[in-house]
């Protein structure tokens, strides 16, 4: 099926939402199913709107949306892009996979190393445990669709988690089965330059901009249960938050 006859299919649906919205969920339908591809371009919007038979003022809306939430790109001379960097939003605790579902990707795993054994002092103060507890750790590259976007490094309880294999795809989704994912985190987001083990890693060059994310992660009883330290490339991801004055 085409891209087109997708969008057309969903606009005729019986729907109460303004036809902009319906739009917009076409959009985004096609892009979840991948009709629509990362960098793939737009019609322009003169186009799409003879395609479809709409105005050109409902596709702008529609399109002013999809940019504004990031889905699409806007380049000037260009035309309509699909944004292919992802926005996390700081302040909600989702995992990777939630992530990148959400935005129409796969998300997929390499394991470099997933061992047991007992805290170092540095897991044993940041997670609060006795020196001797047992821990998991899990070092994976995490990917969306084929494309590298970060190197995970996280130590888990092990009473949290029922085994070492218990980890598949989605460390929450495991802790979530096992009654303990976290409710809330402390995350800390830095600046780095990669260096060049993880430059290769990533795709990327040795010295290109990246970003470092500390997470430590608690259950609702307080308890902390993860401490997670996360490498992305910077040219892929963007961090938002949404601030009040209150």
């Amino acid at each position: 099926m085409t891209p087109l006859v997708h969008i057309r299919q969903h606009l005729n649906e019986t729907s109460n939402l303004p036809l902009y919205q319906r739009l917009q969920r076409a959009l985004r339908s096609a892009i979840e199913q991948h009709l629509l591809k990362p960098e793939d371009a737009l019609p322009a919007e003169r186009q799409l709107a003879a395609d479809l038979e709409i105005s050109r003022i409902t596709v702008r809306k529609a399109i002013d949306g999809l940019v504004s939430e990031g889905v699409l790109i806007r380049r000037p001379g260009s035309g309509n892009f699909i944004n292919t960097r992802i926005e996390k939003n700081f302040a909600k605790l989702t995992s990777f996979s939630e992530d990148m579902r959400a935005r129409g990707r796969t998300p997929r795993s390499v394991w470099l190393k997933r061992s047991e054994g007992t805290v170092t002092p540095d897991e044993a103060m940041r997670l609060r445990l006795s020196p001797g507890s047992k821990v998991y750790r899990f070092n994976r590259m995490r990917y969306a669709d084929d494309v590298p976007m970060c190197l995970e490094y996280a130590t888990i309880v092990a009473s949290c988690l029922p085994s070492l294999d218990a980890v598949d795809v989605s460390m929450y989704d495991a802790l979530e089965k096992s009654g303990n994912r976290p409710v809330r985190a402390l995350q800390r987001l830095s600046a780095l330059l990669l260096n060049a083990e993880q430059a290769m890693l990533l795709q990327a060059k040795e010295g290109d901009a990246g970003l470092a994310v500390e997470r430590l992660g608690f259950l609702r009883d307080g308890r902390a249960v993860e401490f997670c330290r996360s490498y992305f490339r910077g040219d892929m991801y963007d961090f938002v938050a949404e601030l009040n004055a209150t």
